[in-house]
C-alpha cells in the first residue's frame, strides 16, 4: 500500500489489521513516535492523520491509505516550529519519553484553536500521560507557542 508520510509516499507491505506505530516505526525506521501503553490511553504514539491527533498504535495502518500523515519528523526537522521552540524554552522533557506525543496533541489543539484557555489546554492534553510530571511546563509550553504561531499567522 501507499502512504503519505511528512509529505514523502512511502509503499509499504502491511496488512491492513497492522496498527500504524508499527509501520512506522518497524517498517519504515521513524522511531519518533513511541509505544507506551499499547491500548491508546497514554497518548505517547500519538500522530495527526488528515489533520487530527490519532493514537497510532490502535489505528490500523488501512486507515492511513490516502491520508495526509504527520509524525513528530514533520514538524519539522531542525526544530524551529514555534511549538518545538516552546518546549525546549521551557524546559518540558525530562525522560523524553512522552514528548513526541505530547507535542503532536498540543499541535493539534493550536491548529484548531490558535487561542486555548487554560481549560482547552487541559482538555486537549487530558489524554496523554507524562510520568515525569512536567504538566504546567507542558501548559506554558503551549500558551508560548500559541502566542508566537498567532503573531506569525499572515507572515511567508
Amino acid at each position: 500500500m501507499e502512504l503519505k508520510i511528512n509529505k514523502q509516499t512511502h509503499q509499504v507491505d502491511a496488512p491492513d489489521e497492522m496498527p500504524l506505530l508499527w509501520v512506522l516505526r518497524d517498517l519504515l525506521g521513524q522511531k519518533g513516535t513511541k509505544f507506551g501503553c499499547g491500548k491508546g490511553q497514554c497518548g505517547a504514539c500519538t500522530v495527526h492523520v488528515n489533520g487530527h491527533a490519532m493514537r497510532s498504535c490502535i489505528t490500523p495502518v488501512a486507515v492511513a491509505k490516502d491520508a495526509n500523515i504527520t509524525t513528530i519528523e514533520g514538524v519539522d526537522e531542525s526544530g524551529n516550529h514555534p511549538i518545538q521552540i516552546a518546549w525546549r524554552e521551557n524546559n518540558v522533557p525530562q525522560c523524553g519519553y512522552c514528548q513526541s506525543g505530547q507535542i503532536m496533541s498540543a499541535l493539534n489543539l493550536l491548529n484548531n484553536n490558535p487561542t486555548p484557555s487554560d481549560q482547552d489546554i487541559d482538555n486537549a492534553m487530558s489524554g496523554n500521560i507524562c510520568r515525569c510530571g512536567t504538566y504546567p511546563r507542558i501548559k506554558q509550553a503551549i500558551k508560548d507557542a500559541a502566542t508566537v504561531m498567532s503573531q506569525n499567522k499572515g507572515v511567508k
